[in-house]
């Protein structure tokens, strides 16, 4: 039996704008949630011990991390080498650069031959000896077209028929890699990429990357005894037998993360079954106030303080939403606002005007049609429920415009029509 830990989207670097500056050490305190997320992850490995350690790809936000993150990123992983654990760490797509034909960012480690580390950047079998006996585990890096394909067998096909190329090839690569395994050594599958049942996040600050949507059946094959997924930042698991596990990121890089625990798979491999768990991890939470002022006849602001006071902001990272009306902006003090967030990490207020005057649904009307003023107003009232207690008033005043009367006479009713020329084209 192996035990082996898996985490992956580590992205250190990035979220920096939810942070600020720690005066204590110079650095950017989301930087610092980050490390110490993937300190946990480390600290967790070595207490075990486990025999492995798989990281599945997507170590910085981009290729080319600024010094100090890569640095941080070495020390945490230096300790698994001092500690004697192999590592493989694969390539994900924000660790290549130019689309995979400009290196990769953690090629470096195979450079330096730190001892224990293996890089996957191809698809290939890697037979790994640990303290608990032997392992295999086959690489499958984020895969562009150029990966598997080369430009003449593409040339004049259409998405669909390079997709469909695609598959196929990598379903042979794949096929291959498995016949050439030991079937009596266990093995493990540690693929970047989105399998056609995963379901992302809603995490928007990191392009995702536009790769090849690969099928599970491809995955999940009977001689594999775990497969460890990266890419995708929500922790899920498509399938159960071999256990086929997306650990998800280990922090929160945006609100599209809000809701979702962060963490790592801890896991016992053997060729007879695969147990494992899912490990939390210790995050800074998100937190979004959202709040609707444009039907508050009373105090806005109250509603906005009292809605904070009750909002569990401390250590949190928060961002404050509402909605009013344009009468109402003189009555929001956005100073009183800044004091009552004060206990947040950070934050941000977004307020959104809501217009009270809609485009009025007016008929469909061609070059030349009319319609009455009294019709109009009736169509403007309709989009101003805050005005039904004049409404009446409002009619009879219009009326009394339009047809006055002179004393002791009764006028004749007044023909006058709003003339609308409108291209046929206007709509509601």
């Amino acid at each position: 039996m192996v035990r082996l830990l898996h985490l992956s989207d580590i992205h250190l670097g990035s979220s920096l704008i939810h942070g600020r500056l720690n005066p204590a050490t110079g650095l950017n305190t989301r930087l610092e949630d980050f490390i110490a997320a993937l300190t946990f992850c480390i600290d967790r490995a070595i207490a075990e011990p486990v025999d492995l350690v798989l990281f599945g790809g997507d170590a910085f936000p981009d290729a080319m991390p600024p010094p100090l993150v890569q640095e941080a990123f070495a020390q945490q992983f230096r300790r698994l080498a001092d500690a004697q654990i192999p590592t493989v760490l694969l390539v994900g797509n924000h660790d290549q650069h130019a689309h995979g034909q400009g290196g990769a960012s953690l090629a470096i480690y195979r450079t330096l031959g730190v001892p224990g580390f293996i890089v996957g950047d191809q698809l290939e079998t890697h037979l790994i000896i640990t303290r608990s006996g032997p392992i295999q585990v086959v690489t499958l890096p984020w895969l562009n077209r150029s990966a598997l394909l080369t430009k003449p067998e593409t040339e004049g096909l259409g998405l669909v028929e390079v997709k469909q190329l695609f598959m196929e090839r990598l379903a042979t690569t794949i096929d291959t890699a498995i016949h050439q395994l030991d079937a009596t050594i266990p093995t493990v599958l540690l693929a970047h990429l989105m399998a056609d049942t995963a379901e992302f996040g809603e995490e928007r600050s990191l392009n995702v990357g536009k790769g090849f949507i690969v099928p599970l059946s491809l995955l999940a094959q009977p001689e594999f005894d775990y497969v460890a997924l990266g890419h995708v930042h929500r922790h899920q698991v498509l399938w159960t037998s071999p256990p086929v596990i997306y650990p998800g990121s280990i922090e929160r890089v945006d609100f599209g993360e809000e809701g979702e625990t962060k963490g790592f798979i801890l896991a016992e491999i053997n060729k007879t079954a695969t147990t494992w768990e899912f490990c939390p991890i210790p995050s800074r939470p998100f937190l979004t106030l959202d709040v609707d002022l444009t039907t508050i006849t009373d105090d806005p602001q109250a509603h906005l303080l009292q809605l904070i006071e009750h909002a569990p902001i401390g250590q949190a990272i928060v961002r404050l939403r509402y909605r009013l009306r344009s009468e109402q902006t003189a009555l929001i003090d956005l100073a009183s606002l800044h004091g009552a967030l004060a206990l947040a990490h950070t934050f941000s207020i977004h307020p959104e005007l809501v217009t009270q005057l809609p485009r009025a649904r007016l008929p469909k009307l061609g070059l030349g049609q009319t319609i009455t003023p009294l019709a109009a107003l009736d169509l403007y009232l309709e989009q101003r429920p805050d005005l039904d207690g004049l409404a009446s008033e409002l009619r009879i005043a219009a009326t009394t415009l339009l047809h006055p009367q002179a004393p002791g006479e009764l006028a004749a009713p007044m023909q006058t029509a709003l003339r609308l020329d409108l291209p046929e084209a206007y709509g509601p």
